[in-house]
């Protein structure tokens, strides 16, 4: 059996290496856009045709659209998208998808594949740029949300070479990290609700991947979205407190611990004290959508992106 089951993972495995190899032989446009929530309409920011993007955060001020590409960050104008302007991460020049910005907007936190090992490790920084601050030693450190009263961080990990990957926080400044979750297999993608109260994230544990919701100290885990139809993928709370943005991968489309780019996806909307939900976006993408919290601080739209491959 054991044997059977290995020899389907290999094969599954040789099959996404393949497809990611004849989709990379591809040109990527990325294709930042913004939703409005109350008018129900998505507008595009900018293309970037050639460049790939991934993971905006909106400024608390609201002037700015934080992005990662090519292991760097830089920002851009929602309402006059020039050139996009680098920010300085000096020596961090293998930043992924999971930065986040402090709720003063202040200060931003990235993920860094470190020189050493090519780990990923939470550092940082001022938010107009500066030296990179190390916050988790230890590594892999995958940082998905800051505290409003910005004292921790958390972030999902593996640890002691264990396959399982769970939650943890750390104070902001450094120190002892604290596992708030240990539930079999992937949790992954903890945010802040606005009040501090809870973290929100996505768990594998059921079966399909779904969105959960604990209390800020890793109790009363709940589960807060129950399709069994689709994978949902990175809550993210609008900073009113009232609404859940979060994707979807459609079932069978991949297996439920994976997150990959260049899928059909949609994006969804359901209250904060859970129950039904609205798709409003339907899109190509996936990895690198919507990975962050997007939201503007008015609550009234978020941003994400979208993908268009050419031969």
């Amino acid at each position: 059996m054991k044997k059977t089951l290995f020899m389907l993972m290999a094969i599954v495995c040789a099959i996404t290496a393949v497809n990611a190899q004849q989709q990379q032989a591809k040109k990527t446009t990325s294709i930042l856009e913004i939703y409005d929530v109350e008018k129900g309409t998505r507008t595009v920011v900018k293309e970037f045709d050639g460049m790939h993007i991934e993971a905006p955060n909106w400024t608390m001020d609201g002037k700015w659209l934080v992005f990662n590409s090519r292991g760097r960050l830089y920002k851009i104008s929602p309402d006059n998208p020039t050139e996009p302007i680098l920010i300085n991460t000096e020596f961090a020049g293998a930043c992924n998808n999971d930065h986040v910005l402090s709720f003063d907007g202040k200060s931003i936190a990235i993920s860094h594949g470190t020189k050493e090992d090519r780990r990923s490790r939470v550092y940082t920084l001022p938010i107009e740029g500066g030296t990179p601050r190390l916050i988790t030693p230890l590594a892999p450190s995958y940082l998905h949300g800051w505290s409003p009263d910005g004292k921790m961080l958390a972030y999902c990990a593996f640890r002691d070479n264990s396959k399982i990957q769970d939650i943890y926080v750390i104070p902001a400044e450094g120190g002892e990290e604290i596992r708030l979750t240990t539930a079999e297999g992937l949790d992954d993608g903890p945010e802040y609700s606005p009040d501090g109260k809870y973290i929100w994230f996505n768990s594998v544990r059921t079966g399909l991947m779904q969105v959960w919701r604990m209390k800020a100290d890793g109790s009363e885990q709940t589960q807060m979205t129950f399709d069994e139809q689709s994978n949902a993928w990175f809550p993210h709370v609008s900073p009113d407190g009232k609404q859940v943005v979060y994707l979807i991968y459609h079932k069978g489309d991949l297996e439920p611990h994976q997150h990959v780019a260049n899928k059909n996806v949609e994006l969804r909307l359901m209250s904060a004290e859970g129950g039904e939900y609205k798709t409003v976006v339907k899109l190509f993408g996936g990895q690198g959508t919507i990975n962050v919290n997007s939201w503007a601080p008015d609550s009234k739209r978020f941003a994400f992106v979208s993908y268009r491959l050419e031969e």
